[in-house]
């Protein structure tokens, strides 16, 4: 095998291209092993740090793991994650059967704490203000695949379950609106893209250069006022959000010559 030392792109980028195309063809299945980067370099006839930053940019792409030690592998398939409003809260307000069989999501602590403030922010109160933070972690067999945390005023947990570490064995919010009082009526989310702080990286076992999802999700009453604001990081290259929805039909009594409406 070669690469074409004429070509626009670089060599460890020709030589991941190549990689990429033989574990799509299936040459290489999840959890297969690798050959050693020695190995790789010889048969590309390049420098082992060339190999080397081949594999270091298909593990921020998810799609190679390297274990110490052991050598280098082949991830599992993408996850498939529906984790949006209306995945959150299942088709009948009732608890995500599907999202309870891929994962197991564990409860590590609950406790009175500073708000960030972007969760700050969503409650409309000062960063820093004490909330009641309820702080999960959710895994596959095998590893972490999310770091979340729910946020409450504690003008309404106060003296009740949610501001115990405890399970409830149904959806959160189903806790909340038994407590409280409070339905949740809207829900709001941002997705957004960044690099994972030091024990997220360590949690989520990925490179500290590997960027993660952060979704701020924040649930309000029929006041508009909000009840709680989530938060949850996953490792973005192996995570793909899906939302499927249906498209509004076409009005015939809608105007289609008129110029405010004509896009951009």
């Amino acid at each position: 095998m070669e690469i074409n030392p004429g070509a626009a792109e670089h060599p460890h980028r020709q030589i991941a291209a190549a990689l990429r195309a033989q574990i799509r063809r299936g040459d290489w299945g999840p959890g297969e092993r690798l050959p050693s980067i020695p190995a790789i370099a010889a048969m590309y006839g390049v420098a082992k740090q060339t190999v080397q930053r081949t594999i270091d940019a298909l593990r921020i792409e998810g799609l190679l793991i390297t274990k110490p030690g052991s050598g280098t592998y082949v991830r599992g398939t993408r996850r498939r994650l529906n984790r949006l409003s209306r995945g959150r809260y299942g088709t009948q307000r009732g608890y995500h059967a599907d999202l309870a069989a891929r994962y197991r999501q564990q409860l590590v602590e609950v406790g009175r704490s500073a708000a960030p403030a972007e969760v700050a922010d969503a409650f409309g109160v000062a960063t820093g203000v004490e909330l009641v933070v309820r702080r999960h972690l959710v895994r596959t067999q095998d590893a972490v695949v999310e770091i979340g945390a729910s946020w409450l005023k504690p003008t309404d947990t106060a003296g009740t379950s949610l501001e115990r570490l405890e399970a409830f064995g149904r959806p959160l919010y189903q806790e909340v609106e038994e407590v409280t009082g409070r339905r949740y009526r809207t829900a709001t989310d941002q997705v957004t893209a960044r690099l994972p702080t030091r024990e997220e990286a360590e949690l989520l076992a990925i490179r500290p250069d590997t960027p993660v999802l952060h979704l701020l999700h924040v649930a309000r009453d029929e006041a508009g006022r909000p009840i709680e604001v989530a938060v949850a990081t996953w490792p973005g290259p192996m995570t793909a959000l899906t939302e499927d929805y249906r498209i509004p039909a076409e009005r015939p009594d809608l105007p289609t010559d008129d110029p405010e409406l004509a896009l951009g």
